[in-house]
This record gives C-alpha cells, sequence and structure tokens, in this order.
C-alpha cells in the first residue's frame, strides 16, 4: 500500500501533467482561432471596423495655454457605437508652471444621430511639472486621472466639440480648466 508522500507526490505529478496539457490545449486553441480569424470574414470584418486618426486639443486662459494630440484606434461596432483607447501627449504653461504630460486613455463615443457625437474618456496621465521661482526651479512629477464627458458635431469623419473634465483639480492638472475645446478625426 502507498504511503501518504508517494501518493502527495503522484497528485502533483499528475497536477503538473494537467497544467502543461492545459496550456498546450489553450495554445493550441488561441492558434487555431487566429489562423482562422485571418482566413476567414471574421478577421477581415473585425478591421474593416477599426478606425485610426485622433484628437488635438487646445486651451487658453488669462494667464496659460495647453495643447495636447492624442493618436487613437477605435472599433466602430455599429454606426452608433465604438470604444477604444488613445494615447495622450500634453504641453502647457500658465505663468511660471510647466507641465509636460503622457499617457493614455479608454474612449467610448456614442451617436443618437449622424451629426450628435457624446462622448466619455478616461485618461491617466504622468505629469511632469516644474515651477520656476526667484531662486531655484522645482520639479514635481505624479500620475492625475482625468475623466471627460463631451459633445460633439460630427460630419463625416470629424467631430468638433467641447468636452469636461469631472475629475478636474486646479492644482495639479495639466489643463487650464475643466472644459476643453477638441476636434477629433478617424479614417
Amino acid at each position: 500500500m502507498p504511503s501518504i508522500i508517494e501518493k502527495n507526490e503522484t497528485l502533483k505529478q499528475n497536477h503538473h501533467m494537467s497544467l502543461k496539457k492545459l496550456i498546450f490545449i489553450g495554445l493550441a486553441t488561441l492558434n487555431i482561432t487566429f489562423s482562422l480569424a485571418q482566413t476567414s470574414n471574421f478577421g477581415n470584418d473585425f478591421w474593416n471596423n477599426v478606425r485610426f486618426g485622433g484628437s488635438i486639443g487646445l486651451g487658453f486662459t488669462n494667464n496659460g495655454f495647453n495643447g495636447s494630440i492624442s493618436p487613437s484606434a477605435i472599433y466602430q461596432f455599429n454606426e452608433q457605437f465604438a470604444s477604444g483607447a488613445s494615447l495622450s501627449f500634453n504641453y502647457a504653461k500658465f505663468d511660471d508652471d510647466k507641465f509636460l504630460a503622457y499617457g493614455g486613455s479608454v474612449l467610448s463615443l456614442f451617436n443618437p444621430i449622424p451629426e450628435i457625437q457624446i462622448s466619455a474618456e478616461f485618461e491617466q496621465l504622468r505629469i511632469n511639472r516644474t515651477i520656476a521661482t526667484s531662486t531655484i526651479d522645482i520639479e514635481d512629477n505624479y500620475w492625475l486621472p482625468a475623466f471627460f464627458v463631451g459633445a460633439g458635431y460630427s460630419t463625416r469623419n470629424v467631430t468638433i466639440g467641447l468636452r469636461y473634465d469631472l475629475l478636474y483639480d486646479d492644482n495639479k492638472s495639466i489643463y487650464g480648466n475643466a472644459l476643453m475645446p477638441f476636434v477629433r478625426v478617424y479614417f
């Protein structure tokens, strides 16, 4: 009769073999799925529904300027809904503060009618801020979230509108104020 130690060793070996089989089956399934997707209509339909483009933003206040560019890709689920991801690059200067920021975002677009676009976007930026004083420059680096809701007028591939940052922090934000105009273009 096998001892408890021998039984444990057998269970470990069986578990190890089961894990190897599961990994092999998973990789084989992914390989077959991707191979079929490349040769079937699914793969073509997917890429036919992906649109590339992005947005440009400008903001002005009494004491400064903010500019941003955000290349992105979205998947057009149907004529009304699209969702995707974006990279963000920003520069701002307010009085003696300079901001340089980079990060990414996820966005959703909804067109209740073809001419109107409603958007929601969560953005996470790494902020590099330099504050110039009369004696020394102070550097501050931190992460800053932003959650934008927006609306715009669409015509073909272009949308022009306004977006509002619900998480706006006047002391840390790279944007001049919570309200910011935008232009989005997707092809």
